[in-house]
């Protein structure tokens, strides 16, 4: 069953909530997960959500109550997803490029570590020894996902320590006796070819018997979602079929069998998410028609930032005949959601939504031009329940230290 909400129900909570607005539709994201769950029935495989795509602790907890785990990018994520209920143990935490008292902190919070830095992992070494399993992101030079700036395995890419340094890690997995429990690789985002992944297996399969304590193999996430009609979306079932595959043909030589870790974020909450915005002010030139909203790339940066696209489609005229319009936002830069976009007639004072909007919209919101966030509500059993409240004005000033100068 394809969950969504109506026009209807998101025009009476804008009505109700105001706008800006992000909603979120809970039916949504269960249904996602038990594509997951359903596709790898057959297979020990534990999905964490990647949380970086929205944190929102009401998000978390619907996650927890769904039987997901948690993947975090930072410690505050980890202490979001211990406040949300995770269990250490449930929660996994990925460094990257970050100071070594964060990743005590999480150790000695006792959730999972996977380690992205050979300067980060001797310093593990140093001071836990065989004294704590720790996993190690691996980059395995493989170019993947929709966008450059969201691909994360190629061979000019931060993240990872290169494959091609292994005798490094190596040398210092028995110089400090390191328990490595799991070996982990992301590619990147929107990836849409499953084989991608199986091309990150086989970089893997090489790899795997230097590790004699190994437990899990952690892909990483980035499964595509549709944006528009006619986009496709990551074939879980078939990714489940060649991981098996895979897995069945290279058993792992140390004898135990390895779980299998994914880490989706945007396939588990990107359509779920709606962002209701109002039109401002319709401008008319020459070339363009411009509708302009009362939000902008403070709130949803993803067009300017990546290029992305974000269905839009007008809730207050859903029978008006369809004119081509450019949909800009209020702040003091550049600031196009879209371009030359075909949507039914715009007039002032009409809501717009903006679909897929659950992934990266409040997540990397901000406070440019000194505009406030926009609320989060979160709709359940057809319920819509406010779980942020909107800005005020005290809140830009709240950690503002007022001078006497």
């Amino acid at each position: 069953m394809n969950q969504h909400l109506t026009a209807r129900q998101l025009t009476d909570i804008a009505n109700e909530f105001g706008t800006p607005v992000y909603v979120y539709h809970a039916e949504k994201i269960a249904e996602q997960y038990q594509k997951l769950k359903s596709a790898f029935r057959e297979s020990d495989t534990v999905f964490f959500y990647a949380c970086k795509a929205l944190t929102n602790v009401n998000i978390l907890k619907y996650l927890r109550s769904l039987g997901a785990c948690l993947d975090c990018s930072s410690i505050n994520e980890v202490k979001i997803g211990l406040l949300a209920g995770f269990s250490p143990q449930k929660i996994l935490y990925t460094s990257n490029g970050i100071a070594f008292d964060e990743i005590e902190e999480a150790r000695n919070a006792g959730v999972h570590i996977n380690i992205d830095s050979l300067s980060n992992l001797e310093k593990f070494g140093k001071k836990y020894g065989h004294g704590y399993p720790v996993g190690i992101r691996l980059r395995p030079n493989i170019l993947a996902g929709g966008n450059l700036k969201i691909s994360t395995g190629h061979d000019k890419s931060k993240f990872g320590i290169p494959v091609e340094q292994l005798d490094k890690v190596l040398t210092l997995v028995e110089k400090y006796d390191l328990f490595i429990r799991d070996l982990h690789i992301h590619t990147g985002s929107d990836i849409k070819d499953v084989d991608i992944f199986v091309k990150g297996i086989e970089v893997l399969f090489d790899i795997i018997p230097h590790f004699k304590e190994l437990e899990f193999i952690d892909l990483g996430g980035g499964f595509k979602v549709p944006y528009k009609s006619g986009d496709a979306e990551t074939d879980i079932p078939l990714l489940a079929k060649k991981v098996k595959e895979a897995f069945a043909n290279h058993p792992n030589p140390n004898g135990r069998p390895l779980q299998i870790w994914f880490e989706p974020g945007k396939f588990l909450v990107s359509e779920c998410g709606y962002f209701i915005t109002q039109v401002n002010v319709m401008k008319e030139t020459p070339g363009l028609t411009f509708a302009g909203v009362n939000s902008g790339f403070n709130h949803l940066i993803r067009p300017m930032f990546y290029d992305a696209y974000h269905q839009i489609e007008n809730i207050s005229n859903l029978n008006g005949a369809e004119n081509i319009y450019t949909v800009v936002g209020n702040i003091c830069e550049t600031d196009t959601f879209a371009s030359g976009r075909k949507i039914r007639e715009i007039r002032e004072g009409d809501f717009l939504v903006f679909y897929n909007a659950g992934a990266y919209g409040f997540e990397m919101s901000s406070n440019f031009n000194s505009r406030l966030k926009p609320a989060e509500v979160m709709v359940k059993d057809g319920k819509a329940s406010l779980i942020r409240r909107r800005e005020v004005f005290d809140d830009l000033l709240r950690n503002q230290v007022m001078s006497d100068q």
